[in-house]
């Protein structure tokens, strides 16, 4: 299983980005897709993560960020609205397929002041 981010970019403050994570494979029986980010020296923090018995957002992207998918396109969506500069990092997208966790390369965020 292969995930391909892409999307980020650099944007102003109070600016929008969406991420999109695209599978090589079909996402339709996925039991988690999630959307994490790491600022070098920093450890890698959840941003956003679906299951089926819900979503969880960091309390720092809520009212800001969605996550969302498209089957028919096998894609892993992060909308980021209202964007700040603490949001700036390399978000990383990552499914977990019959109990295996499969991650993303990683797309760059930066957003300017």
């Amino acid at each position: 299983v292969q995930l391909q981010a892409s999307g980020g970019g650099l944007v102003q403050t109070g600016g929008s980005l969406r991420l999109s994570c695209v599978a090589s494979v079909s996402i339709v029986n996925i039991d988690a897709m999630g959307w994490y980010r790491q600022v070098l020296g920093k450890r890698r923090e959840l941003v956003a993560r679906a299951t089926v018995y819900g979503t969880n957002y960091a309390d720092s992207v809520k009212g800001r960020f969605t996550i969302s998918r498209d089957n028919a396109k096998n894609t892993v969506y992060l909308q980021m609205n209202n964007l700040k500069p603490e949001d700036s990092a390399v978000y990383f997208c990552t499914i977990n397929l019959n109990y295996k966790d499969f991650w993303g390369q990683g797309t760059l965020v930066t957003v300017s002041s």
